[in-house]
């Protein structure tokens, strides 16, 4: 591959890796805000137990998934400069909301979260983690905005050889944001709570002592995820008033191929969700030959969103801003193919390593169950609080 090809591939390499622990983000921060809020209400140690259990989970996620964030703050400078350049002063806004709103609010407020277990008051804690879930999602929502602008620059004008913001306003309501953002919500919604099904068929499948834990996990999670997928579709659709002419055309056959595949998944899923399982919630847990097909279906959800990012990425090319500043353009001069080749080495390794890491620490805490859980732990020692219903 030519320098040019090498640099979008470790773009799309590093930014589908990063996106797979921020859908998960999305979809398990308010279910373990609801879960908390529940616990806060009743005080009942089950209900704590499904608030460490699941919050641990986003936790680890959380920790890892921020630093692949920083890997994708380092392609702009590194391949893309030509994009800050001409459009810095417009695309840099919305991304320096995101820092700021990500790596300060809300990793203080997830900080306060996990630390402040049995110091903070009740009600200060369970604040603190609804804070993490709304800056969670502005940090999404000012991404979709950067990412709208590429799609549908407005709000802009070209002064000279740059790009400058006159109207911050218009950004926020972009046409290409204002269905896009709450697609991307609905697929982290439908995304956590397929992870909540997955997790608790497998432990149901394995007879766990917890029965009653992962019945109301597994009904949880259906709930979830038929809410998410309806909402992604509805705004999946929504979205094709706003897609510029001939943008999945001749010129694109792959973002074509590749929309096509993910709508006709999507459609099909979604009417396992809605028709099947939300329609068997209640005996969905005791029936044991279901959960192995409830466990293989886990994966989709993150396939099924990758597939829609590159769906959206490939289908403006060779657009890096439509119709304003090609992708050629906006690379980097001076690069070679050696040091792009290193660089997607590096990335994709440190990446993948953390992806791997992310999903093997879940899987761990998964297969122990919710006892001698770290999250919330008191006295040096893990808590295990009492099970009984």
């Amino acid at each position: 591959m030519d320098v040019l090809d090498l640099a979008r591939t470790q773009f799309a390499v590093t930014g589908s890796l990063h996106f797979l622990f921020v859908v998960l983000t999305l979809g398990l921060a308010p279910l373990v805000a609801i879960m908390h809020t529940r616990w806060a209400r009743s005080g009942k140690a089950p209900d704590e137990a499904m608030t460490r259990f699941w919050g641990q989970i986003y936790v680890i996620n959380y920790a890892l998934g921020i630093v692949t964030g920083l890997v994708m703050e380092f392609q702009f400078g590194l391949a893309w400069s030509g994009l800050s350049h001409y459009a810095g002063d417009v695309f840099g806004a919305p991304l320096a909301m995101e820092t700021l709103v990500a790596f300060f609010l809300e990793s203080t407020f997830l900080g306060l979260w996990i630390f402040g277990w049995g110091r903070l008051p009740k009600w200060a804690h369970l604040a603190c983690i609804w804070l993490v879930t709304l800056t969670a999602y502005a940090s999404a929502f000012y991404i979709m905005v950067a990412n709208s602008f590429l799609q549908n620059p407005v709000g802009s004008v070209v002064s000279g050889d740059r790009l400058h913001l006159t109207d911050f306003g218009a950004l926020l309501t972009n046409g290409a944001l204002v269905f896009s953002f709450p697609h991307v919500v609905g697929a982290g919604l439908f995304t956590g709570g397929m992870v909540l099904v997955g997790a608790s068929a497998y432990q149901l499948r394995r007879r766990t002592r917890e029965v009653e834990f992962f019945t109301r996990s597994l009904r949880m999670g259906v709930k979830t995820a038929a809410i998410g997928i309806f909402v992604t579709m509805a705004f999946g659709y929504a979205q094709f008033a706003a897609v510029p002419e001939n943008k999945f055309g001749s010129h694109n056959p792959a973002a074509g191929i590749g929309l096509g595949i993910m709508i006709e998944f999507g459609q099909l899923l979604a009417l396992v969700v809605l028709l099947v399982m939300l329609p068997m919630i209640s005996i969905l847990p005791r029936l044991r030959w279901t959960h192995p097909v409830l466990i293989a279906m886990t994966p989709i959800p993150f396939v099924l969103s990758i597939m829609g990012w590159m769906a959206r990425e490939i289908g403006r090319q060779p657009w890096m801003i439509w119709e304003r500043l090609t992708v050629a353009d906006a690379m980097s001069p001076g690069l070679t193919s050696g040091m792009v080749t290193a660089s997607l080495i590096g990335f994709a390794a440190v990446l993948g390593l953390l992806a791997v890491a992310d999903y093997v620490l879940i899987a761990r805490v998964i297969r122990r169950g919710p006892r001698d859980l770290d999250l919330g732990a008191t006295s040096g020692e893990p808590h295990t609080p009492a099970m009984s219903y």
